[in-house]
């Protein structure tokens, strides 16, 4: 059950939750004042036919010793509805209503003189109608007497149906008038917030400048943006310090480094000197890419547009990969696809990938051009260990490395995937890690044909 709520307020929105709370808390208070509503009522319009029965009552017992007077009493006015009867002690119908005249006694209360005694009674003779009636009794000069004053409820039955066919049309129109009015501010007042999310969406690496926009207010709204605005503006100081230092000190590198290839070219060749110059070239790849990668984050990468074979970059990475890995067997199955790109940047992105490919492959790589849907393909597929699911995404993020890949002999810096999407989106292009047919890893790189 709590799961199944947590979903539905996942897809309900804050503007629909407090629509929904405010109608509901307004529903719930509605329907527990209207019953006490209906309930006081119906006790108030008890208590008038009550009180019109005892006052019949005493005008009867006030007239009982005058016969005239007695019978204007008994006789009823158009509007009345209340019945009355005058027993004697032994509970004979001495004076009744014309209504009930010749009847039996309406009530078997028989109270002591001074006394009034009340019940609520159904009398066929008055049409099987409820009564309330009041017994009162008094005292005569010819013995004690009996005062029977009824008085119909249906005013009470008519007054309560009214004011619940009054509650039920109008707490549901209070309900949805609430609900709406509930939704329509509380969407107004997260107008702002909705133009921050916008804006918020639009903001990345490479346009940390932009702000959010903050309302022309003093409530917590105009603070939080103000808040967000101030952490941006740390952020993007971090990161163009942190951009800065990468590229200064690539670029430092690189002549310290030259220096030292030069050199290693000047002495005699053995194995620690070779040792030297793989790791020396290992730096300068890795000085290249992050001097790639400060350009990337800090202006795009800047592309020189030309019609490009893709099939000629395999080719060309085929020849490379027999030379320096005799040992694999690579094969390619390639149709003319021409695009439109920079011929360096997309070069340098699959021969990433095909490094990749050959530091995982335990003796086979597959490579594959083709078009599909107005889309150049370019597939490598390596028979190593394979990517896990979960690491399929990650992998394309700097400077992660499986945990297989950890060595300084796989020769990976975590950046030439990384790099390899950049340029791969830089062009249009996707890039994608999947698991091949037959185990192993496959890489799929997507980029829009030149029409």
């Amino acid at each position: 059950m709590r799961r199944f709520m947590e979903r539905i307020r996942q897809r309900l929105g804050v503007r629909m939750r407090s629509a929904l709370a405010a109608a509901a808390v307004v529903a719930v208070a509605s329907m527990l004042t209207g019953v006490t509503f209906v309930i006081a009522a119906r006790v108030i319009l008890t208590r008038n036919v009550d009180q019109s029965a005892s006052d019949r009552a005493a005008q009867v017992a006030g007239a009982l010793d005058d016969e005239e007077a007695l019978s204007a009493v008994m006789r009823p006015s158009l509007r009345d509805r209340t019945i009355v009867q005058v027993l004697d002690s032994n509970g004979k119908v001495l004076q009744a209503s014309a209504l009930i005249a010749g009847a039996q006694p309406i009530s078997t209360l028989r109270p002591q003189p001074a006394q009034t005694k009340r019940e609520q009674r159904r009398l066929s003779v008055a049409h099987d109608e409820y009564f309330r009636i009041t017994a009162l009794g008094v005292t005569t000069p010819t013995g004690p007497r009996t005062i029977l004053a009824g008085q119909s409820i249906d005013e009470i039955d008519d007054g309560t149906e009214a004011a619940i066919g009054a509650l039920a049309i109008g707490l549901p129109l209070l309900t949805i008038t609430v609900g709406v009015a509930t939704f329509l501010f509380v969407g107004r007042t997260l107008r702002p917030v909705d133009a921050m999310r916008q804006q918020a969406e639009t903001i990345t690496g490479h346009n940390l400048h932009t702000r959010l926009p903050v309302p022309p207010t003093t409530d917590e709204i105009a603070a939080l943006a103000t808040t967000m605005n101030t952490m941006l503006d740390r952020i993007e100081t971090a990161t163009e310090t942190q951009r800065r230092f990468v590229a200064d000190a690539s670029h430092e590198l690189r002549s310290p480094l030259s220096t030292v290839l030069a050199g290693l070219d000047l002495l005699t060749p053995n194995p620690h000197i070779e040792r030297m110059r793989r790791e020396s070239e290992r730096m300068a790849r890795l000085i290249a890419d992050l001097l790639l990668l400060a350009r990337v984050d800090e202006h795009t990468l800047h592309l020189r547009r030309e019609d490009v074979d893709l099939d000629d970059l395999v080719y060309t990475e085929r020849e490379r990969l027999h030379t320096q890995h005799p040992n694999l067997h690579i094969t390619t199955h390639t149709n003319p696809v021409r695009i439109s790109g920079d011929p360096h940047h997309l070069q340098r992105a699959l021969r990433n990938l095909v490094d990749n490919a050959a530091r995982h492959a335990t003796t086979t790589i597959d490579m594959t051009v083709r078009t599909h849907h107005n889309t150049a393909e370019i597939t490598i597929t390596d028979d190593g260990p394979g990517i896990p699911a979960p690491d399929r995404h990650r992998i394309f993020d700097r400077f992660v490395r499986l945990d297989e890949d950890r060595s300084r002999t796989a020769g990976g810096t975590g950046l030439g995937l990384p790099i390899a999407r950049d340029i791969t989106t830089a062009h249009g292009g996707t890039l994608t890690a999947e698991q091949a047919p037959g185990g192993g890893a496959l890489l799929r790189l997507r980029l829009p044909v030149t029409r």
